[in-house]
């Protein structure tokens, strides 16, 4: 059996992630469903990241439902940028639905996704409280 905790693992989990919001924003850009984006790529995305664009796409009204309760008063989702929104539906969805997830794993990764992808220098900092907020509130 393989050790979970193994950084080739973490790496690959972290790939996936990516990849899983690539796939989603290609889908909301072109405003077609997710799985019309994975049945037409080139290269078959790995299983966890199919999980996850499917995951985010089934569940995108009760994700944004709860996000938008969770944003200071004067915010919106549709203020947000859209990688950063998108960072924040991985999230909440990973906190929601996979729960053998630890939560300060799935939070440690949605803030490197917006420190690499979001709108802004503060898109991690924004990651993590709201994000830290839905953790607590389970």
């Amino acid at each position: 059996m393989s050790d979970p905790f193994a950084p080739e693992l973490a790496t690959q989990r972290r790939e996936a992630r990516e990849r899983a919001i690539e796939l989603v924003y290609e889908a909301e850009m072109k405003q077609v469903e997710v799985g019309a984006i994975i049945a037409e790529a080139t290269l078959t995305p790995e299983a966890l990241a199919v999980e996850l664009a499917l995951g985010i796409s089934e569940h995108v009204e009760e994700l944004d439902e709860e996000l938008a309760g969770l944003l200071h008063e004067g915010w919106s989702l549709g203020r947000l940028g859209t990688l950063d929104r998108l960072v924040l539906r991985l999230g909440l969805y990973e906190l929601r639905y996979r729960p053998q997830v630890p939560h300060a794993v799935v939070i440690d990764e949605a803030i490197e996704l917006a420190k690499k992808y979001g709108a802004t220098d503060e898109s991690g900092g924004f990651v993590n409280g709201v994000l830290g907020t839905a953790a607590r509130e389970g």
